[in-house]
Formats: structure tokens, sequence, C-alpha cells
């Protein structure tokens, strides 16, 4: 397998928008890649965004423009306050700490919830709330441990293992910064590793950049072409699928994804009963009517944050 590492954090609007590419790859390359999150931890404190010039209109004025361009979807609105990062990213350590594996589904909630409701992702309250909609896990016990001395310690790794860009393809490509003083890798950044190669896609990239990278990795591996319905991709991906992931899932080579055709191919399955529709934002979660452990968007995310 090729050890690939991602660098993210739920609060960076980068890191959410490049979750169609992050799909593709996994369909492509499925279990040939051993997957690991690592949290870049963006803020200790509101008060470094203050420093930075950002607002809540900020915020909200940059997730319209972020919508319109990349098609994951926002409710931007703008929050009560700045927030910083810190604990909603120890709260994914805690997760992967006690129930590995999870701490994608639990990144990922945060990530819907975030750009998708009032959530300020300092709030323990509604950090736990966020993730109520996450199977198998309980919310309450994972923040309280968030200020625990070895979930601080593993997230203060992966806030060191980050701030080591310097002199990386990364740092090349005007994909680091600099803000908080170690050169550090923008989220998302993704490093593949295989027999001694190392390959870095630093920032934001487009799904070609990855697909270049995996196969000279290693070019013997199998590639699954996209399928010809969303079924196969809402199986795969049980927890759910937003609309530009499945389009960019169901382009083919380096094809433009077609937003208008794979919805409606999404709503042809909702209407044969074999699909959901789970309204999020100014779009939606779509899932397989089988998926055994559903994630109901519909009623449960509209409980969070309220």
């Amino acid at each position: 397998m090729i050890a690939t590492t991602l660098y993210s954090d739920p609060a960076c609007p980068w890191a959410y928008s490049e979750n169609p590419a992050l799909r593709v790859i996994e369909w492509r390359y499925g279990g040939q890649l051993d997957w690991r999150l690592v949290l870049v931890g963006l803020t200790e404190d509101a008060s470094q965004y203050e420093r930075r010039g950002y607002t809540p209109l900020r915020g909200a004025l940059g997730q319209a423009r972020f919508r319109s361009r990349y098609g994951m979807p926002f409710s931007p609105a703008p929050k009560p306050r700045l927030s910083a990062t810190s604990r909603a990213c120890r709260a994914v350590v805690a997760t992967r700490m006690q129930h590995p594996g999870s701490e994608w589904r639990v990144f990922r909630a945060l990530q819907l919830t975030n750009f998708n409701a009032p959530m300020l992702l300092d709030d323990d309250a509604q950090i736990a709330d966020a993730l109520r909609i996450v199977p198998g896990i309980d919310p309450d016990h994972l923040v309280a441990q968030i200020d625990a001395p070895e979930v601080v310690e593993a997230y203060e790794r992966d806030r060191h293992e980050t701030r080591q860009a310097a002199g990386s393809a990364a740092e090349l490509q005007g994909k680091t910064a600099t803000t908080d003083g170690p050169v550090r890798f923008t989220a998302p950044s993704v490093v593949f590793e295989k027999d001694g190669t190392r390959l870095v896609a630093g920032g934001f990239q487009p799904v070609e950049a990855y697909d270049v990278l995996v196969a000279n990795v290693d070019p013997t591996l199998h590639r699954e072409p996209p399928p010809d319905t969303p079924a196969p991709l809402l199986e795969r991906f049980p927890d759910g699928l937003t609309t530009q992931e499945v389009a960019a899932l169901m382009a083919r080579g380096n094809d433009r994804p077609d937003r208008v055709a794979a919805e409606a191919a999404l709503l042809e399955l909702v209407a044969s009963g074999t699909a959901a529709r789970h309204p999020l934002g100014d779009d939606a979660v779509w899932q397989s009517a089988t998926a055994t452990e559903a994630m109901d968007f519909a009623s449960r995310h509209a409980l969070a944050v309220s």
C-alpha cells in the first residue's frame, strides 16, 4: 500500500472544498492507499484570526465564493464571533485514539456542520452536538477528553509534524504558510510515500495532481474507473455524498464534472427508492437507501448547533 497522509483542519474552506477530489482518489485506488489524518491546528485562540483581520462577515463572504466556485454545500451567514480550531482538532485526535478509523467520520461531521450552521469550533457543547450524527461514538465523552494530557500531547505531535514543510515541494509551489512561525503545510496537503519515494501535493490541488502522483509512486496499482450510475458510489460511501462529490466521481478522465447530470441521476435513484436525499445548506447529502449506519442529516443535522 501507499502511505497517504492528509494534513487538514475542519475550519479550512479550501480543505472542505477539496472533498470531491479526495473522494475520487479514494474510489480509484481504494485499499491500496493507507490513509492517515494529521490535524493542522490552524489557531489556538480566536484572537489569532482577529490580528490577521478576519471577521465573521469576511468568513461568510468567503464561503459564498467557495460555494459558487467549488460546489460543496455552504450556508454562508456571519457567525456570532470568530472561533479557534484547536478544540475541534483535539476532538478528532481523541476519536483517533479511542476509536481508530472513526476520526474520519468525526472530521467530516465537523466540516459539514461548520460550513452549514452557525457552529463555533471552540465551543465544547456545539462540538458534541455536531458529532451526534456519527454512529458508534460517545460525543460527550470525546469532548470531555479534549484537555486530557495524552490527547493534548498527540495533538501537539500533529502540529509539529505539520510544521515540517520547509524545503518541500509544497513550499516551492507557494502552498505553505508561516502564520505561527515554522513553515507548515496548508490544509489540505497530501503526501504519498512508498519504498523511499515521497511525493507531496501541497495545499489545494486538482484531482489530476493526486492521480499523477499516485500513478508515479506505483504504476502497478489497480485504478477503478467511474461507474455508469451513482448507485455504486452510494454503496461505497455509506455515510453519504454531496452532489459535487458525485459529479466528480462520475467524471471520466480529465472531463469536467457534470453536476446537472449527476443530480439528475441521483434524483432517479431517489424516485426508484434506492437512494435518499438529505438537504444540507444549499445542496444535499445523498445516501443509499440500504445504508446500515445512515447518518440522517435531514433530521439529526438540524438538531446540531440549534
